[in-house]
This record gives structure tokens, C-alpha cells and sequence, in this order.
């Protein structure tokens, strides 16, 4: 081999290794940009996974958000219909209310001549009875002939006094009371103690305990009893007062028919 050769053989190996250390220079660059693109890319991935993470996270929230509104709107439904079932009631009843209102005119026409008749039929049954408490019961009686032209009282309270007012008059017939009072006896007035059991007896006694009467119903009058009464009598008015415990004691009764 030549010189020249020899020369150019050591340049090209020279060459060669200068070549050689600039590739590896190169491939060194080369990993350097390859490894910073990954960085860059694992922390384009980490952002993009945070973000995916984010957006699970708020659509998790949304779809709860969306199953409440859906369970809020199912109950407030239920709700609604419940609502409007007491609607639909309450229509009906008022539409019943009208419909009564509308027949109390009729109502009236018929329950304003009744009562008056219920008081006349009471009014004379008073005449008729045994007069105990006569003027307190005349009195009731006058009281109801006011209420009836009394436009303040309403018609249903017109006819609960005169209901009450037949309760009182059907409550004499079990009664066993003492009062005292003024005895007619026609030529004379008496100041006297009365008693009455029901409407089986009445009688009257004066405030000595000296004379004593019975009533008789069938005479409308009073009549004299004798003395044998006396002492009966007077305790019988005691037990009523209850100055004296009730016990069996004798006391004037008119039978059925007797005259």
C-alpha cells in the first residue's frame, strides 16, 4: 500500500470516529427528546385522567342528583293525588251542603207550624195533669210562645226548648219532691207544703201540720183527708227535703176511675 493510501486509510478512520462519536452524540439527543416527549406525555395523560376523573365524579353527582329529583317528583305525585282525592271529598260535601242549605227553606215550612202545634198540644196536656208546679210549667209554656216570635232565636234553637220543655213535662212522672206554695181552696188561699210521687199522688199539707189535702184529678179539685194522714204525710215531705231516710210511709192514691 502506498503512502497516500496509508494516509488517507487514517484519515478515514479518524473520519470514521468522529462519525461514530457524533452518532452516539445524536442518539444521546435523540433518548434525551424522546424521554422528555414521554414525560410531557405522562403528564398530558395524568391532566387528561384528572379531568376524566373530575367529569366521572360530577356526572356521578349529577345522576344523584337526577335519581333524587326523580324520587322527590314519584313521592310529590303521590302526594298530589292524595291532594286531590281530599278535593274531589271536600267538592262532594260542600255540593251535599248546598243541596241541604237549598232544602232548609222546605225545612222550615214544615218544622215553624209543627212546634207551634207541639206547644198548644203541651199547653193543654198542663190543664189536663195533675198541677203540680203549675206555674213554673204555665210560665215554660209562656216562654215558648215568646221564642217562637223571637226573630234573634233560629229556628233549631226554637226546637230544642220545645223538645226540652217535653223532657221536663215526661220527668214529673217519676219525681218524688217537696215544695211549698199557695193552696187554693177556693173560698181561701193557704200557704202550704206540697209532695207529689210521679203523678200517682199529690197532696198538701198546711205549714201547722194540722190539715192535709189530696188532689183529685178527676174533680179538678182539693180534698180534705183525715187525720190518720197526717203523720204520714209530714214524713214523706221529710224524706223528700231528705231530713229523713226514704222508707215506706201510707199516702193517698186515687185508683183509676174512682170518682
Amino acid at each position: 500500500m502506498s503512502k497516500l493510501s496509508k494516509k488517507s486509510l487514517i484519515a478515514s478512520t479518524i473520519i470514521g470516529a468522529l462519525t461514530f462519536s457524533v452518532s452516539n452524540f445524536a442518539a444521546a439527543d435523540a433518548l434525551t427528546d424522546l424521554q422528555k416527549a414521554e414525560a410531557q406525555i405522562f403528564k398530558a395523560s395524568s391532566k387528561s385522567q384528572s379531568k376524566i376523573d373530575n367529569i366521572y365524579e360530577q356526572t356521578q353527582e349529577l345522576l344523584a342528583e337526577y335519581r333524587n329529583t326523580v324520587d322527590e317528583a314519584d313521592v310529590l305525585k303521590g302526594y298530589n293525588d292524595h291532594v286531590q282525592l281530599m278535593v274531589d271529598d271536600q267538592r262532594a260535601n260542600i255540593k251535599s251542603l248546598e243541596d241541604q242549605i237549598g232544602g232548609i227553606d222546605k225545612t222550615k215550612q214544615g218544622v215553624v207550624p209543627l212546634m207551634y202545634k207541639m206547644i198548644d198540644t203541651l199547653e193543654k196536656f198542663v190543664e189536663l195533669d195533675v198541677p203540680m208546679n203549675i206555674e213554673a210549667r204555665k210560665e215554660r209554656i209562656a216562654g215558648l210562645r215568646n221564642v217562637m216570635t223571637d226573630s234573634d232565636v233560629s229556628v233549631s234553637e226554637q226546637y230544642r226548648l220545645v223538645l226540652e220543655a217535653y223532657e221536663i213535662e215526661a220527668t214529673y212522672g217519676t219525681i218524688f219532691a217537696a215544695y211549698q206554695a199557695e193552696l187554693d181552696l177556693g173560698d181561701r188561699m193557704v200557704t202550704a207544703d206540697f209532695l207529689h210521687m210521679g203523678r200517682v199522688s199529690f197532696v198538701a199539707q198546711s205549714l201547722d201540720m194540722k190539715n192535709a189535702w189530696v188532689w183529685n184529678n178527676e174533680k179538678r179539685s182539693w180534698e180534705a183527708l183525715g187525720d190518720e194522714y197526717l203523720k204520714p204525710i209530714t214524713d214523706a215531705i221529710r224524706m223528700a227535703r231528705n231530713q229523713l231516710p226514704k222508707d215506706l210511709t201510707k199516702l193517698p192514691v186515687f185508683a183509676a176511675g174512682a170518682k
